[in-house]
């Protein structure tokens, strides 16, 4: 997960895709609150859209992996360029048996309450 998340924090769109060649096969799944895409063309696309509206912004992780079954989730938070946070987000996603992602799900900030 960590190149996965060094792809988020990538700048430059070629370098951008290096990193998730190696870490995102080429027809994985991204879903989150806000966006439904195929592909690594299209998720690298997405990236540079998120950082457009977030100058200077970046993703931390915010726990360990946790993996079984090909299903992984981990914490994670955006750190604007002033240096404040924002909520901490939760990923679920599924790798392949290369680990490789093939999915990845996310939800923003905290879990509704009941």
């Amino acid at each position: 997960m960590l190149a996965y998340v060094a792809a988020w924090n990538e700048l430059d769109a070629a370098a951008r895709l290096k990193i998730l060649q190696g870490c995102w096969v080429d027809d994985a799944v991204y879903v989150d609150p806000n966006v439904e895409l195929k592909g690594r063309t299209a998720l690298s696309e997405r990236i540079s859209s998120v950082q457009a509206g977030r100058p200077g912004g970046r993703i931390e992780m915010m726990s360990g992996v946790d993996l079984h079954h090909h299903v992984v989730r981990f914490l994670w938070r955006l750190v604007h360029a002033d240096g404040s946070t924002g909520d901490v987000s939760i990923d679920f996603g599924e790798i392949d048996a290369s680990g490789r992602l093939t999915k990845i799900v996310g939800f923003f900030g905290e879990a509704p309450k009941q």
